[in-house]
């Protein structure tokens, strides 16, 4: 299947798109760069650097599929500019819909949020559950939505609500809760816990990578509509306590929070498709931690997107 994947050089796409390529898919990969260029030339992978608001009708020539990573992510990012945000967020997340329409594609998987759920007290939180978005981010994610929901009479459209996702990846997040709770007690020994009792859940990169591809391999039998992905519903200090077991002299401090996102997500529905996620948050941890002390994690200034995009937005 020829696929066209947005973000291709962000924090899921580099891992992505080796999975993507080792089932035997040809990929291109549009991204504009600005964390890094983390992808290696190989067969079968077309690199396209170019700010998705600049898509193309030719990039979707011979495109059966499409995997919409591309964001401007999280809420303290989207803070920074909220303009910028709804123009990558949703306008050309319109764009992207209708040229891919336009071309033919069967299949677009958008990489939506949990977070659209805002705060809920409900011990299941499933994709009926209302929206009570209450950032910025949250609202571009909600709106987005709907606008890929409108062509889901013209081609499949898979809307994916991922939890927080952890793991090792070669663009590398250290602004995500687990990775930088666990990259805090390495470097620090010392993890600052803000709040603490707020419930997150999360998902293993590896896992919503494969989620990707179940939705790619089994389009066909699916519905259009909207997936929660998020498997482990814990607090902030229910992580930073994961870390410590296995990182014993880091020490924990807790201090007060203004941010009141809590919720629990409810993937029972695609577990009922069949998709069985193999890795867990405390397998997230081990990993950071090995490729810490094996010197190969990316800890680089773009690996902390807030200060990162600052620094660009100021250039």
């Amino acid at each position: 299947m020829n696929i066209l994947v947005t973000g291709g050089n962000g924090y899921k796409g580099t891992v992505l798109i080796p999975k993507l390529l080792k089932e035997g898919h040809k990929i291109t990969s549009i991204d504009s760069n600005l964390f890094g260029n983390y992808l290696k030339p190989t067969k079968n992978l077309k690199i396209i650097k170019e700010d998705i608001r600049n898509i193309k009708q030719s990039h979707f020539l011979g495109i059966n599929a499409v995997i919409h990573l591309a964001n401007i992510a999280n809420d303290p990012l989207v803070e920074l500019d909220p303009h910028l945000s709804w123009e990558v967020n949703v306008l050309a997340s319109q764009q992207l819909a209708e040229k891919a329409y336009r071309a033919g594609v069967k299949t677009f998987i958008y990489a939506s949020s949990g977070s659209v759920y805002g705060i809920s007290d409900k011990e299941r939180v499933t994709e009926d559950t209302e929206l009570l978005p209450i950032s910025e981010y949250n609202k571009t994610k909600m709106v987005a939505e709907r606008i890929f929901l409108s062509y889901q009479d013209k081609m499949k459209i898979f809307c994916i609500r991922p939890a927080t996702v952890c793991g090792v990846s070669p663009r590398m997040r250290l602004d995500v809760s687990v990775n930088i709770l666990t990259f805090s007690a390495l470097s620090k020994g010392l993890i600052t816990v803000f709040g603490g009792n707020q419930i997150r859940p999360n998902i293993h990169i590896d896992d919503i990578c494969d989620l990707y591809l179940f939705f790619i391999n089994k389009y066909s039998e699916l519905e259009s509509g909207f997936y929660n992905a998020g498997f482990e519903n814990i607090s902030i200090l229910e992580i930073a306590e994961e870390v410590k077991k296995l990182l014993p002299n880091t020490k924990i401090e807790i201090t007060p929070s203004n941010d009141p996102r809590s919720y629990r997500q409810c993937s029972d529905k695609i577990l009922d498709l069949g998709f069985i996620p193999k890795k867990s948050v405390k397998h997230a941890i081990s990993e950071i931690i090995d490729s810490y002390e094996s010197k190969t994690l990316n800890t680089n200034e773009t690996c902390f997107s807030v200060k990162w995009l600052k620094k660009s937005l100021h250039n």
